[in-house]
C-alpha cells in the first residue's frame, strides 16, 4: 500500500528538479535511513522532494520518504530537517500505519465525512490507504495517526536523529518554529496531534536520554555535513486553463 500510494502521489504532485534542494534533502535522508532497523525496512529508501508549498513530509512502509519544499522554509538547517524525517520514519519503525489500518476501520460516520470531503466518486481504496498511512489531511480521509502515535514518533525520531549525528536539541527548536505557524491551531483535546507546547516539553525532557547518542557520534567525528541552500525555489504555479 505504501508503494502504491507513493507512486500515485508522484503522478499527482510536481517533483522538484532543483539540484541543491535535492542534494540537501537526500544528504539528511541518507544519514537517517542508515540507522533504521531492518525490521522496519530492508533495502534502499526512495526519497522524493515534492515541489509544493505544503509544510509537510512523510515516510511510508516500503522505504518511501516524501518531503515538500514548503517545509524547508521552516527547517532552518540539517538538524531540524533531520527532526522532521526522524519523526516520520519513527511512524514506520513503530508500524503505526499497520496499527491504524487494523484497528481503525472507518465507521459509517467516517465514510459520510469522507464522501462529503472527497466526493463519492473518489471514495476508493486509494483514499483509505492514504488515511491509514497517515500522509496528511490533503490526501487522508481522516486526520492521520493519534496523539499517542505522534508522541511516540517524536521520541523515536529524536533518538534516531541523534544516533545519525544530528543535534537532538534541534527537534525542540523545530516545534517552536512550527508553533509560530500554527497560532490558530485547535486545543489539544480537539486534535489528533499533541499541542506544540506538549511536544516541546516532551522533547525537552527526553534530551537527557538522546543527547548521549549525539555526543558519541560527535566524538567519533562522523557528523553529517548537509548544507541547506540559501534559496529554496518557490513551487511553480499551475498554468490556468
Amino acid at each position: 500500500m505504501g508503494v502504491t500510494s507513493f507512486e500515485q502521489m508522484k503522478k499527482e504532485i510536481p517533483i522538484s528538479k532543483d539540484k541543491a534542494t535535492n542534494d540537501f534533502v537526500l544528504c539528511v535522508a541518507d544519514a537517517i535511513t542508515n540507522n533504521v532497523p531492518q525490521s522496519a525496512h530492508q533495502g534502499e529508501w526512495e526519497v522524493v522532494v515534492f515541489d509544493s508549498a505544503q509544510v509537510n513530509a512523510f515516510a511510508l512502509p516500503g522505504g518511501k520518504i516524501g518531503v515538500y519544499t514548503g517545509i524547508l522554509n521552516v527547517t532552518e538547517n540539517q538538524d531540524q530537517l533531520a527532526a522532521i524525517m526522524g519523526h516520520e520514519v519513527g511512524h514506520v519503525i513503530e508500524h503505526h500505519s499497520n496499527e491504524r489500518l487494523s484497528a481503525g476501520k472507518l465507521s459509517n460516520v467516517g465514510l459520510a465525512v469522507a464522501t462529503i470531503a472527497l466526493g463519492a466518486s473518489e471514495i476508493e481504496n486509494k483514499g483509505l490507504w492514504m488515511a491509514g498511512l497517515g500522509i496528511g489531511v490533503q490526501y487522508g480521509v481522516i486526520m492521520p495517526y493519534s496523539r499517542s502515535h505522534e508522541s511516540e514518533a517524536d521520541i523515536i525520531g529524536q533518538e534516531l536523529m541523534a544516533r545519525s549525528g544530528f543535534s537532538p536539541a534541534a527537534s525542540v527548536q523545530l516545534w517552536k518554529n512550527m508553533s509560530k505557524l500554527s497560532k490558530d491551531a485547535p486545543p489539544e483535546f480537539m486534535s489528533t496531534h499533541p499541542s506544540n507546547e506538549t511536544r516541546i516539553q516532551t522533547l525537552n525532557n527526553h534530551l537527557a536520554l538522546s543527547q548521549p547518542y549525539y555526543l558519541a557520534e560527535k566524538s567519533s567525528g562522523k557528523l553529517p555535513t548537509c548544507v541547506k541552500p540559501k534559496v529554496i525555489p518557490k513551487p511553480k504555479e499551475t498554468p490556468k486553463s
